[in-house]
């Protein structure tokens, strides 16, 4: 005889679907604790239950003194392969958007020369911006490009559509080697992406390979933690 799922399940089953079905919508605020205990006929320590359940798989976020909301769907990168920011958003629905805040041809520093394989003489283009989904900042970035692979591309061309344009070159994009840390941010990068100093980002340094094996990108990017999550998959 099979067994009866439990009530929490079902609740949180009931939940979602009203999540998934619009009648809760992003950004709303959910009946209280009381309100659903009394709609589901438990007590509130199985609805909470539920509700724990649906805030750890990041559909629901509590916030103190407010109550419980729909979250708002974070922006996945999988980290398999190496794919665009603007890909990404694309993939999901997002619209993509950019502000560069800084732009220019330098000489190396010794990180740059490692990452890239570069020789001292050789120079970089490092370009700093912001990234949005939506109009919503998510991240800061500072990527490093080797100046010999660009020099023949436009500013608009590499701060648009960078992959694109190397790919109708005969490119082909191969791995990335990825390192992410937790970080707190700075006044500058709070500034830029619209949140608290202090408050957790995630630190992101990835070096992009063509399939040849050689480096063409080296990026540092701090995603503000609540916007973004990347997950691994086998």
């Amino acid at each position: 005889m099979a067994e009866q799922t439990p009530i929490y399940i079902q609740i949180h089953d009931e939940m979602k679907r009203k999540i998934e079905e619009n009648i809760w919508k992003i950004g709303d605020r959910i009946p209280s604790e009381r309100e659903l205990s009394i709609q589901f006929g438990v007590s509130r320590m199985t609805l909470r239950q539920a509700i724990q359940n649906l805030s750890d798989e990041g559909i629901l976020e509590r916030k103190v003194g407010s109550g419980t909301y729909v979250a708002n769907q974070k922006v996945q990168e999988k980290m398999t392969g190496t794919t665009s920011f603007t890909e990404i958003m694309l993939s999901q629905g997002r619209t993509p958007s950019s502000k560069v805040t800084s732009y220019f041809v330098t000489s190396p520093s010794s990180s740059e020369i490692e990452k890239l394989r570069l020789h001292e003489k050789q120079q970089v283009l490092r370009m700093e911006r912001i990234r949005y989904a939506d109009g919503v900042p998510i991240c800061f970035e500072i990527a490093s490009i080797p100046e010999y692979l660009i020099n023949h591309f436009t500013k608009e061309a590499i701060t648009t559509s960078f992959y694109r344009i190397l790919e109708d070159e005969g490119y082909k994009i191969g791995r990335a080697n990825q390192t992410i840390s937790a970080t707190i941010a700075s006044e500058k990068i709070a500034d830029f992406l619209n949140i608290k100093r202090g408050e957790a980002v995630l630190r992101l340094r990835q070096t992009s390979f063509f399939e040849d094996g050689t480096p063409f990108e080296y990026v540092r990017t701090q995603y503000v933690g609540s916007r973004f999550e990347f997950y691994l998959e086998k």
